[in-house]
């Protein structure tokens, strides 16, 4: 599974050339539910076609849609996916992202992708990273409450083999040679997933594997995210990844309440001295303005209407069907440009009833 970053989504928030392609599906892991995936793919590339067909030439409309029709007949690449995924699509750029919920099949052509399901995905505060150390190995993963799956793992060697000449299988404490090897191994993924994986995403990180390579890990370890305790304590190769996610989910579960807790209660003390708000039209304003500094949005909830993105003027009357997107989103989005947080929350965790409760820098 490819990880999905702030960066990327701050990247997809950017300008782009028409046209942007946005399309959206869920998927499946296992046969023979995964048969489908690919026909509802296809039904929905013939709809991008044919709205393009509106306004481009046959020749520059398979020009634009090659990207996405290479993957019609991609035996592996439908062999390899999770529960949803995003293709993301204009001039000069080609974007697919494995997603750990599903989302609605959704296919359309604007001037700005279409992020929402990215956006109340990437913000759920259920997220968290899970770093193997099993036979020599590393694996990464990243899961939430539902799901979880590996990651591509960037910056390091995935084993000692490869990283440092020894063979993957071999003992952890065969000699002290091979554990000062092994001592800089982890030196060094411990960098790599802090600069590669753990800056860019914020989350949680647990350890897996055995008590002593745990032990010899967390002594050499310098990133924030590492989450204290023992960790999941068995070689995660022989867990399924249901049990994985099961195992991490009992371990991240307290934090994840504990966050939400501390979130809520910097709003209600922030909000007593001015300095928060749970009015929408109020939100939206200081959100455009730059002056949001966290973002609690509530989940599965929508506001039909519009935001303007220069004044932070909220329209939620008179606006056509296609005209109207969700508030909440639209807010979202200006407190990202902004380089503010949005966490989405469960709805029985909100301090409000708006849909939105923010926190102001100013």
């Amino acid at each position: 599974m490819r990880q999905f970053t702030r960066s990327q989504l701050e990247a997809l928030l950017a300008e782009h050339p028409w046209p942007c392609i946005s399309l959206y599906q869920p998927t499946h892991r296992t046969h023979p539910d995964n048969r489908q995936d690919p026909i509802l793919f296809r039904n929905q590339v013939d709809q991008l076609r044919q709205k393009l067909a509106d306004s481009y030439s046959k020749k520059e409309v398979d020009e634009i849609m090659h990207p996405l029709e290479s993957l019609l007949d991609d035996a592996e690449f439908w062999n390899r996916r999770t529960e949803s995924m995003a293709v993301l699509s204009a001039p000069g750029m080609f974007e697919v992202f494995d997603l750990l919920r599903p989302v609605e099949p959704f296919a359309g052509i604007s001037e700005s992708f279409y992020v929402k399901p990215l956006l109340r995905i990437m913000q759920s505060s259920d997220r968290y990273q899970i770093l193997s150390i099993s036979r020599g190995e590393v694996k990464l993963y990243e899961g939430n409450r539902d799901a979880v799956d590996e990651v591509e793992l960037h910056g390091v060697a995935a084993n000692l083999r490869t990283g440092a000449g020894r063979s993957a299988g071999q003992g952890f404490s065969a000699s002290k040679e091979e554990d000062t090897e092994l001592e800089r191994y982890f030196r060094e993924v411990d960098h790599a997933v802090l600069e590669e994986h753990s800056r860019s995403t914020g989350l949680p990180l647990l350890l897996a594997g055995l008590p002593e390579q745990q032990t010899l890990f967390r002594a050499i370890s310098s990133n924030p995210l590492l989450v204290d305790g023992s960790g999941i304590r068995v070689n995660a190769d022989t867990l399924s990844l249901d049990e994985l996610r099961q195992q991490a989910w009992e371990l991240v579960q307290p934090h994840y309440l504990g966050r939400l807790a501390g979130l809520v209660e910097s709003f209600g003390l922030e909000n007593s001295r001015g300095r928060g708000s749970a009015d929408v039209v109020e939100v939206a304003q200081a959100a455009a303005d730059g002056r949001v500094a966290v973002l609690l949005v509530e989940a599965d909830r929508e506001l039909p209407g519009v935001v303007d993105p220069g004044t932070g003027e909220v329209q939620v009357d008179g606006l056509a069907a296609a005209e109207t997107s969700d508030v909440l989103d639209d807010v979202a989005e200006a407190v990202l440009r902004t380089r503010g947080e949005v966490v989405v929350v469960p709805a029985e965790r909100m301090p409000s009833d708006t849909g939105l409760a923010a926190i102001y820098r100013f």
